[in-house]
């Protein structure tokens, strides 16, 4: 039994029947004409180009498997992406992504039908990857990033057990903090390429007595405030501290690391602790990570181990993508030719 779905101009939210669903092509799985009564869907919005999305891609997949026999399909809706880039990409993902995969129609909208009237209008405060829950009865009962999903919800949808009312004020509160957070971002990413540094401090400030959770998540923005501000030695004893309270945050360390090697002119560089930052972030990584092992060996040739770095950076080509190996080679032959690689700051 098909289910009618809203006008396109209605607004999606919780709660409330879902849009027309009207894809481009199905690049993967059978097509799905319109949501019936009989299924629960899952329509998550991903490109090709979005990390976030590919990190996401496995649990989704987890999911389609599991529940593919009790009514739940699992459709990949590709939006703001190349057509031809979406076979080859399913298509090297293999069994990691087995779910329905489908492109946008954009016979009526450059943009796509999908991304206009079911992203552009309603869903786009999130950024993708987003999923979307629909459930048999034909209403939204669900939005969120693909990896907030888990068994004990869908199995919630499908017995129709699931608190919609609930999770609608909880997701309205949660839309009200996000456009809080939001408007504190703005302000202070203002300041910051505005370089007004003193201004941007008092916005991270204000950003973190509302959100302190975010602490860590702002590391690398409080770092970069304080060397705006040429307050040198608070930096070095801020990026310190964080270090050892933050030992297997090999990302956020790194970043921290690449913050103070990778700027063409700065006044002062703490090369010794751009080193022990980047070592450290290589150890939590367990060496397996060519960006981190890229910013150590920079470090260590600035810090005139040339040596180092170069056997540093032959272990970042060894560990590098296909995609960044280009990239890796270049850093690598210009360590041995004694010189400094240009980077992009």
């Amino acid at each position: 039994m098909s289910i009618a779905a809203q006008t396109a101009d209605a607004q999606l939210t919780i709660g409330e029947p879902a849009p027309q669903l009207q894809v481009g092509k199905w690049v993967q799985g059978d097509p799905v004409p319109r949501f019936d009564t009989n299924h629960v869907y899952i329509v998550e919005f991903w490109a090709t180009w979005c990390g976030p999305c590919i990190a996401s891609i496995p649990h989704l997949n987890d999911l389609a498997q599991k529940f593919e026999n009790k009514g739940v399909v699992v459709i990949g809706q590709n939006v703001w992406d190349q057509d031809d880039a979406v076979p080859a990409f399913v298509k090297k993902m293999g069994a990691k992504m087995t779910y329905r995969v489908a492109l946008d129609d954009k016979r009526r909208d450059a943009d796509g039908f999908m991304a206009v009237h079911w992203w552009k209008r309603h869903v786009d405060q999130h950024g993708i990857p987003t999923a979307v829950v629909i459930n048999k009865a034909g209403r939204i009962a669900w939005i969120g990033h693909p990896m907030g999903l888990n068994e004990k919800l869908i199995e919630e949808v499908l017995a129709d057990k699931f608190d919609i009312a609930k999770f609608a004020a909880e997701y309205e509160k949660e839309q009200e903090l996000d456009k809080k957070l939001g408007d504190a971002q703005n302000k202070l990413f203002s300041a910051m390429n505005e370089k007004k540094w003193t201004e941007a401090a008092s916005a991270l400030d204000e950003l973190l007595k509302e959100f302190p959770r975010f602490q860590a998540s702002f590391a690398s923005t409080r770092f970069k405030i304080l060397l705006g501000q040429k307050k040198f030695a608070e930096a070095w004893d801020f990026a310190d501290t964080f270090a050892n309270t933050h030992p297997t945050d090999a990302l956020r360390l790194n970043v921290l690391a690449w913050d103070i090697v990778a700027p063409k002119t700065m006044e002062q560089r703490n090369l010794d602790l751009a080193e022990k930052l980047a070592a450290q972030a290589n150890q939590a990584a367990h060496g397996t990570n060519s960006e981190i092992l890229d910013t150590l060996a920079r470090a260590q040739f600035m810090s005139g181990k040339k040596k180092e770095a170069i056997e540093t950076e032959q272990k970042a080509l060894d560990t590098a993508s296909d995609e960044g190996k280009m990239g890796v080679q270049k850093s690598l032959t210009s360590y041995q030719q004694d010189k400094l690689p240009e980077v992009n700051e």
